[in-house]
């Protein structure tokens, strides 16, 4: 009861500062939602190798894999971590036969798993896969191929997909930009990019050109170096009226990123608010990126359809020509272009790490079943980790602190929100997808089997299953937790709220008795907007004195 009476008299406090923050930011108090709590879910993937610095880039060779897509591979056996323990927080790797597993060998898991940077912490590892891939698997070898047909010409199969696009909109001939669909066109409520019809195609490349103009010297490569008519060429510079114009393309561009992202992910657009204008516009762009891919694959057609895996491997060839050569296809490209120079230290190996997620779920060449802590963990890593490293450089750090110190925190927060993503959905997942992400170990342990989640028949075991997994997904919430205070003043906020409105999943699970194959855990807006002060004044140093009372040691 004094802990209820305590919570409310600091409600009404917080609640008058975090109104004047508000007031500060020229926003309306929202729910700061971070950008993985509402990342796409994911589906497929593709290849790329010119996108990555050496230094970046971690090829694997030393699977032992034979298979339908045509060449046999010598084999190097892989590294096997810990059996695994008793404690939640444990991970392992394991090379046991896993039948159901898709289409990624034991082998294939197991060498990718061996190859992740593995800081040491207390109670098991956030492991960091940045830039991991076997370039030896069955997956990779058929984006190969498809990357391979689509460099040679051969392009989309049967023309039915946008393997070339629209420019803006919808063309002539029923195409639209990359990545947007009837879905998209659905929930924003028009066609995606037409305001851009008044623009010509010469404008939107003379924009792309003005902002390779202002990037730093060596950020591109020249047309020499590379394959394509972008780079650091010499050409007559823009006139006043020229810039005018593509100001204002740029700035259409980044009004539409903002209209897709709130279509999309309301509370999250909301969040950005709270953060500068340029930070918000940013995280705008990266989401729309993210959108696009996942709509590659989502978009109405079979999941061995080979226009998935051409436009897979177009679109990861557009990103890398961006990044290295500055180049631009459509409107929507426009604003990642500009973030890409505003933020040199913006890497490309999470976006690509991305799409490795997607492979990961696609069906024969993904995969569905996870045998221990430690697969998942490499998914978890590729679908919401990336998204916390491509953020990374738009909030910022603290003075004193780097990038690499907030790495494993940013890294842990993507864990924790996949893990409370998979915990909410098991049910679903199962039901109309045919997909269990818990790990099959666990699932062991607890005596839960695979026909149970179908039948969504909760029982002891099945509790106590959850109650397992939600410790794990609490102990990388209090990760994340310490990189909060690591970031830019800015950034903690929406960072912060993010953190402690997606962890009241799980206590909604906890409500709910643990039952997540029938019912789904919801935090309605208002709760959200009741925890937002608490976040605020976590931020303040004042938490470190004097803590609210129910943080406890967190």
């Amino acid at each position: 009861m004094k802990a209820s009476i305590s919570r409310s008299a600091l409600t009404v406090l917080a609640l008058a500062l975090a109104l004047v923050l508000a007031i500060y930011h020229g926003a309306m108090i929202s729910v700061a939602s971070a950008f993985t709590a509402h990342a796409p879910s994911i589906s497929a993937g593709s290849r790329t190798t010119g996108g990555l610095s050496p230094a970046n880039q971690i090829t694997i060779r030393k699977s032992a894999v034979e298979d339908d897509v045509g060449t046999t591979l010598s084999s190097s056996s892989a590294s096997s971590a810990p059996a695994p323990s008793s404690s939640p927080s444990s991970s392992s790797s394991s090379t046991s036969t896993n039948p159901r597993n898709g289409g990624r060998s034991t082998e294939e898991i197991a060498t990718e798993l061996s190859s992740g940077k593995t800081p040491r912490l207390e109670g098991g590892a956030t492991v960091d896969f940045a830039g991991v891939r076997d370039e030896t698997s069955r997956s990779e070898r058929a984006l190969l191929a498809a990357r391979e047909l689509f460099v040679a010409g051969a392009g989309s199969s049967t023309g039915s997909s946008s393997t070339t696009g629209s420019l803006y909109g919808r063309n002539e001939d029923g195409k639209r930009l990359m990545g947007i669909n009837d879905e998209v066109v659905s929930e924003v409520g028009r066609e995606v990019g037409y305001f851009a019809s008044t623009y010509d195609e010469g404008t939107v490349q003379g924009c792309a050109d003005w902002l390779r103009s202002r990037a730093p010297r060596g950020m591109f490569m020249t047309a020499e170096e590379g394959d394509g008519s972008a780079g650091e060429g010499k050409k007559v510079g823009p006139t006043p009226a020229q810039i005018e114009t593509y100001t204002r393309l740029l700035t259409e561009s980044y009004e539409e990123s903002g209209i897709v992202t709130a279509a999309f992910a309301k509370t999250f657009y909301l969040g950005t608010k709270l953060m500068s204008p340029p930070a918000q516009r940013a995280i705008w762009a990266i989401y729309v990126w993210c959108r696009r891919t996942d709509e590659i694959v989502d978009a109405p057609r079979s999941p061995s359809d080979p226009d998935m895996l051409s436009d897979l491997s177009q679109w990861e060839i557009r990103t890398e020509n961006l990044w290295n050569l500055g180049q631009v296809v459509d409107v929507l490209d426009l604003p990642l272009l500009d973030v890409r120079i505003n933020y040199p230290k913006l890497d490309i190996t999470p976006f690509i790490d991305m799409v490795r997620g997607m492979l990961m779920d696609i069906p024969e060449l993904g995969q569905d079943r996870y045998l221990t802590f430690d697969e998942l963990h490499l998914y978890c890593y590729r679908v919401a980790g990336t998204v916390g490293l491509m953020s990374m450089p738009i909030f910022g750090c603290d003075d004193g602190f780097t990038e690499e110190e907030a790495k494993e925190p940013a890294l842990s927060l993507g864990v924790a929100f996949q893990i409370t993503n998979i915990l909410r959905d098991v049910g679903e997942d199962a039901t109309t997808r045919g997909r269990v992400y818990l790990p099959l170990q666990d699932m062991e342990k607890f005596g839960v089997t695979e026909q149970q989640l179908f039948d969504q028949r909760v029982d002891d075991n099945y509790v106590a299953l959850m109650k397992y997994e939600i410790e794990r997904a609490r102990m990388y919430y209090d990760r994340a937790k310490r990189g909060v205070p690591m970031l830019s003043a800015e950034s903690r906020l929406p960072v912060q709220s993010s953190l402690d409105c997606y962890g009241k999943i799980l206590d909604k699970i906890e409500e709910n008795g643990y039952d997540t194959l029938t019912k789904r855990a919801y935090v309605s807006k208002w709760e959200k907007l009741f925890e937002i002060p608490f976040s605020w004044y976590r931020t303040q140093d004042i938490a470190k004195i004097l803590p609210l009372p129910w943080d406890g040691d967190n």
